[in-house]
């Protein structure tokens, strides 16, 4: 896959969208971010969006209650877009069954553990690292992997490892985590780009 024609997903404040926002823009990786969308309208993914000139979309149940009725938007505007891959940025919804097979093989998530450690349903964001704590690992990181009908249970694409320090709350641990979860999707979807991962 050459140049990366990327639809990001993202329920909230799009920390991960902006820092692939700004990988396109300076060159640093080989695509372009065609679309946002958001099932949160006061998402700040919906304003990064804006501030970057970024077509975004607020695509949620509000709007479309039939959940068969979503998923056709969703994929209608994806294939508007000319969408290549999609990249799920702290995305909190499941894609309908139309939208996943459509791009199969091409929607990638970012987790904040080394799965198949602390994944599923409802483990995302402080819940993960709480859980991590609480376990007594010494390490955790970064997981990019496939996505399919069930929550983090998709072919694993890479993983990085993050430290966990001794005196580490849950707040410290997040933020380590953050930081290089920003590095690294990006560095994935660039091998992806570049054709050294291929999905």
């Amino acid at each position: 896959m050459s140049k990366l024609n990327i639809a990001l997903f993202a329920s909230h404040g799009g920390s991960n969208a902006q820092a692939i926002i700004d990988a396109c823009a300076a060159g640093k990786l080989d695509g372009s971010v065609a679309v946002v969308i958001s099932n949160n309208s006061q998402s700040g993914a919906m304003e990064r969006a804006a501030a970057a000139d970024i077509p975004s979309y607020h695509l949620s149940s509000k709007a479309y209650p039939d959940e068969a009725r979503l998923d056709q938007a969703i994929l209608e505007t994806l294939l508007r877009h000319e969408v290549g891959l999609i990249a799920l940025a702290g995305y909190m919804k499941k894609l309908g069954p139309r939208t996943l097979r459509t791009f199969a093989g091409r929607i990638v998530n970012l987790h904040p553990s080394l799965l198949p450690k602390f994944g599923g349903h409802g483990m995302y964001g402080r819940r993960v690292h709480e859980a991590v704590l609480a376990a007594g690992e010494r390490e955790t990181g970064v997981t990019v992997h496939l996505v399919d009908s069930e929550y983090d249970e998709g072919p694993i694409v890479a993983q990085s490892r993050v430290p966990v320090m001794a005196d580490d709350t849950v707040e410290t641990l997040a933020e380590r985590v953050l930081r290089r979860e920003h590095e690294f999707y990006v560095e994935t979807l660039q091998r992806i780009a570049g054709g050294d991962i291929v999905l």
